[in-house]
């Protein structure tokens, strides 16, 4: 019996101790579906919160490359300007005359004193030989003053002698003096017109000299500004068959480059500093460059100064009127290139945010996806590329975005660029 009670007691179900498990159990599944709505929060906050960042791309900084010519600095500022010719004329004749031959044609090369054109010489010609009529007979007529003064030497000679006798009266004498005096002017006057004569003759060889038209400098032609009979006068501003020049030349060892730099920055320009040039013609063709000189004064309408760059070396592909680039560099960055490599970085532009022309910027420099906004030194802006001088090392990355919505510390979601 005992036995049998035991196990009816075990059996038997507690009625007060299932409510207590049910109130358990509820406790626990309300806990559970606590956390999972927390942990759902959490990550939907954090989705949204990675949504609503800005998207951005990224730049990587990246190191300057040495120079042409084994130059090497980070260009300070940029320039355009053109190709000029510190030497050119436009070659005329000296005279009024009709063009009678023409040597020359455009792109030709013509060394100092080669003749360029003649002019009709009929008329210097004639002039010529009537000069030289007039001091042949210049030249008689002194001679035959010289022989007269030469026979009336003799006797103005004895004259005095008798005189000192006398035996003529002084009356006599006055006379014989006054014939000897009016022969000696006679070649005094003689001499004078041998010497206008002959001068007459020098002008006369000028003005036929005249009609030879020679280069004034070794130089290429570069315009035709006459034709064969057409006439020629320096005093003319042209018009119908009137020319007042023949051809331009152009002496291309003089060539250099004129530039306009804003004269907020011309404090960056000095004479002598180096630089680089590429030709619009030839853009990836980096031309060895110095600073010849700062031309004053500004320019009041354009707030310009004008700047004069010359070429360390010379290049027939090198022509007068060409569209220039220049970038200048600094001395002591050039020095301390070393030939190796250049101090400073490059970024796409859009990778920071200037004013035109300004001398710094801002970056937003990327650790992960956190931004640090920083302050850079700028140089030279060469189209879509800037050169960055100070504050940025080469690899760093950094955001290229609306910079409106950008602000140090902010976390941002980098996209592909």
């Amino acid at each position: 019996m005992t036995d049998k009670s035991e196990l009816l007691r075990q059996l038997r179900i507690e009625r007060d101790e299932r409510p207590a498990q049910a109130a358990s159990s509820r406790r626990w599944w309300w806990a559970l579906v606590l956390v999972l709505l927390l942990l759902a929060i959490g990550a939907a906050s954090y989705l949204w919160l990675r949504s609503a960042a800005p998207a951005v791309k990224v730049a990587v900084a990246k190191p300057l490359q040495s120079g042409a010519a084994g130059q090497s600095g980070a260009s300070i500022l940029d320039a355009s300007g053109y190709v000029v010719a510190r030497r050119q004329a436009t070659v005329s004749a000296k005279i009024t005359g009709k063009l009678e031959q023409l040597f020359i044609e455009e792109g030709v090369h013509v060394k100092e004193g080669d003749v360029v054109a003649t002019l009709d010489n009929r008329n210097a010609t004639a002039n010529l030989l009537q000069a030289k009529a007039g001091v042949q007979q210049a030249q008689s007529a002194l001679l035959q003053a010289k022989a007269a003064a030469a026979d009336i030497t003799p006797i103005y000679e004895r004259d005095r002698k008798l005189a000192a006798a006398s035996v003529i009266s002084a009356t006599a004498l006055e006379q014989s003096k006054a014939n000897y005096d009016a022969k000696q002017t006679d070649v005094a006057v003689a001499e004078g017109n041998l010497a206008v004569r002959k001068a007459a003759l020098e002008i006369a060889q000028r003005d036929l000299d005249d009609t030879i038209v020679r280069a004034p400098f070794t130089g290429v032609v570069t315009t035709k500004n006459a034709q064969p009979g057409e006439i020629v006068s320096p005093l003319s501003a042209g018009g119908g068959f009137t020319r007042s020049g023949i051809c331009t030349l152009v002496d291309m060892d003089s060539l250099e480059v004129e530039v306009d730099v804003s004269e907020n920055f011309i404090g960056r320009v000095r004479a002598n500093e180096p630089a680089t040039l590429k030709l619009n013609a030839y853009p990836d063709w980096q031309i060895p460059a110095y600073v010849i000189a700062v031309v004053p004064p500004a320019d009041r309408s354009k707030a310009t100064v004008k700047v004069r760059v010359g070429f360390k070396s010379r290049d027939p592909r090198i022509l007068p009127e060409m569209g220039a680039r220049v970038s200048f560099l600094s001395r002591e960055q050039n020095a301390a290139g070393g030939g190796s490599g250049a101090p400073g970085v490059t970024l796409p532009s859009d990778a920071v945010q200037a004013s035109a022309g300004a001398a710094t910027g801002t970056v937003y420099v990327l650790h992960e996806d956190t931004l640090e906004r920083r302050e850079v030194k700028l140089g030279a802006r060469d189209g879509d590329s800037q050169t960055v001088l100070a504050g940025l090392a080469a690899g760093e990355r950094v955001a290229v975005g609306d910079f409106t919505k950008l602000s140090d510390g902010e976390h941002v979601k980098v996209v592909d660029r």
